[in-house]
């Protein structure tokens, strides 16, 4: 095992206009599972690509351990690789496919049978190792290229969005293994996904990434709860987090953001904005249903919308609302009933807000 650290990674593909990744620096620690996240074409295969020597960096620096591997040949870089189209052999029988990488490195028979029967039993396969490809199911095919990467004994596992061919049932399944076994094995993984959940679920630390750039990388629970962009607010979340925005006013109440005809309370350390605009952004989980009905005042800490869009979904269920003029989601329980176009009162908790400058999209720091 060892730390992965990179160093102002830039590429640029012949005809492109825009890096693939703009100095990209990120440290990864040795026995650390990395997720890096984001959407097609951000550059977190890139980044994983010249991690594995299969690109190499117009600039920057990739270092494995000790050694300084940026433009080190790929066998030389003691990693193993899973890729999302399977890459197993249809000719081989499972244990010989398993077993492929370690005869291309001269390993003893002897060797090479004991690490294929232990990743067999690891990988739940020892019933298969007998069968070719086509005799197995796509969770099945996934697995035996899971099994020929951890034999190799590599520093670092890279693993290119190995579970987006599968379906809905054994994806979920599958990423359960998946996180049981890297967590037994210890090793340093570097795991690409376009996938949220499979992010926040597997990752000890989450790297976001846009066009070319690490925008954000924490843990999994940070990165959900304090998003560091609007980006990362609406890009994590299904659905995404809500934002309204509105001008900061100065009442005699304090500081209160003006949506145009309702208002909500802003935190004393942003009253310094008042007359700019803002942007609240909170979770749909977050937001309270405290009332159903059009009728009476409305407290002063909370907004009312009409009903849109009612949509169960078994564990909950999402509503669509319009808050002068803006749409804000909001997940409910299972058993909440109302008919569209009612008003819901809806209470937005001070500790699920987050305020973010509309010009930067950045969030702001409120103690």
């Amino acid at each position: 095992m060892a730390e992965v650290i990179l160093r102002d990674l830039a590429k640029t593909y012949p005809g492109g206009t825009s890096r693939a990744t703009d100095e990209v620096s990120l440290e990864i620690g040795d026995g650390e599972f990395m997720v890096l996240l984001g959407p097609s074409g951000c550059g977190k295969t890139t980044l994983l690509r010249m991690i594995a020597g299969l690109e190499l960096p117009d600039a920057g620096q990739i270092v494995i351990g000790d050694r300084d591997v940026t433009y080190a040949e790929p066998r030389r870089r003691n990693l193993s690789m899973v890729f999302q189209s399977y890459a197993v052999f249809p000719n081989k029988r499972v244990r010989d496919n398993i077993g492929f990488g370690l005869r291309m490195h001269g390993v003893d028979p002897d060797e090479i049978a004991r690490k294929v029967a232990w990743a067999a039993d690891l990988l739940q396969l020892t019933p298969y190792l007998d069968r070719y490809p086509a005799k197995l199911s796509g969770g099945q095919r996934q697995r035996v290229a899971v099994a020929r990467a951890i034999v190799m004994d590599a520093d670092v596992l890279l693993m290119d969005e190995p579970l987006s061919n599968l379906d809905a049932l054994l994806r979920l399944s599958f990423r359960a293994e998946l996180k049981k076994l890297v967590e037994q094995l210890g090793t340093t993984t570097v795991y690409v996904t376009h996938d949220q959940v499979e992010a926040l679920s597997l990752g000890d630390r989450v790297a976001v990434m846009r066009d070319g750039k690490i925008v954000q990388c924490g843990s999994p629970t940070d990165v959900y709860d304090e998003p560091a962009t609007e980006f990362v607010g609406g890009f994590l979340g299904s659905p995404p987090m809500n934002f309204l925005t509105g001008v900061v006013a100065d009442t005699d109440d304090g500081p209160r953001l003006d949506l145009g005809g309702q208002s909500l309370p802003v935190p004393a350390e942003l009253a310094e904005h008042a007359g700019q605009s803002l942007k609240l952004g909170v979770r749909p989980e977050a937001v309270d249903v405290i009332g159903v009905g059009g009728s009476g005042e409305v407290p002063a800490d909370v907004l009312s919308g009409e009903l849109q869009v009612l949509e169960p979904l078994g564990s909950s269920t999402l509503l669509t609302t319009e808050i002068c003029g803006q749409t804000v989601k909001v997940s409910a329980p299972p058993t909440f009933r109302a008919e569209p176009g009612g008003v819901l009162v809806l209470r937005l908790p001070d500790e699920a807000c987050r305020w973010y400058d509309p010009e930067t999209s950045l969030l702001l720091e409120v103690r």
